[in-house]
């Protein structure tokens, strides 16, 4: 059984909401965490609604925030553990993203995803395994779960930003390009990177930038 996802919202400036972007947060954290990003990006994107859930599970190492999946070496989970909870998260996640498209009335190619460390992980592998490829995909300072198993589950294959810091000492920079050629070895041909210099695990302002101008090409803004 699914869990509903609660959300916290920005209306688009314009009152019609023609796309949307879903801020998934990382571990730990919780959906107002990213959608103060909302407030930057919402002059150049007026017609967009930005929604971002909290995660599902309560998150043992930070009392006041949540989690997709609980992560092993971090929490003491087991390896076991971790997989079902990540199982259970595409569930809630495919469901709420089901949901959003039918009470905003948003068709799969109006919608971006915009994900942040767990948040990206749950972005890279569930979007390619939906049926209709969402607009596209910002994948911020995360890593791509079972490469080996993406070319034989991706049923659509849309426009991915895969955006690192060089000086992330959370998740290594070295995911974005081990990412990158899994998601080209797939059949993803629109795959774009950029390395933000002098950043740790964190959002600056250039990375920003180019995930605003990525956002705006692939809503037709």
């Amino acid at each position: 059984m699914t869990r509903v996802l609660t959300a916290g919202r920005k209306e688009p400036q314009s009152g019609d909401a023609r796309s949307a972007v879903v801020f998934l947060h990382g571990y730990g954290a919780n959906g107002a965490d990213l959608l103060g990003l909302a407030d930057p990006l919402a002059d150049h994107l007026p017609d967009t609604l930005f929604i971002a859930p909290d995660a599902p599970e309560n998150c043992a190492g930070s009392p006041f925030g949540y989690q997709w999946f609980p992560i092993p070496w971090i929490d003491g989970s087991s390896e076991e553990e971790s997989s079902r909870g990540m199982q259970q998260a595409v569930e809630d996640l495919n469901a709420f993203l089901d949901a959003l498209m039918v009470d905003e009335d948003l068709l799969p190619e109006q919608v971006c995803l915009f994900g942040f460390s767990q948040g990206t992980m749950m972005s890279l592998h569930v979007a390619p395994r939906r049926e209709d490829p969402v607009a596209g995909i910002v994948a911020f300072s995360g890593r791509l779960l079972e490469p080996e198993l993406l070319a034989d589950e991706v049923q659509s294959r849309m426009p991915i930003l895969l955006v690192h810091g060089d000086q992330d000492d959370v998740v290594p920079v070295q995911s974005l390009p081990q990412a990158a050629e899994a998601l080209q070895n797939a059949g993803f041909s629109d795959v774009y990177a950029h390395v933000m210099k002098g950043t740790a695990h964190g959002i600056a302002p250039d990375g920003l930038s180019v995930a605003l101008a990525f956002i705006r090409d692939q809503l037709g803004f």
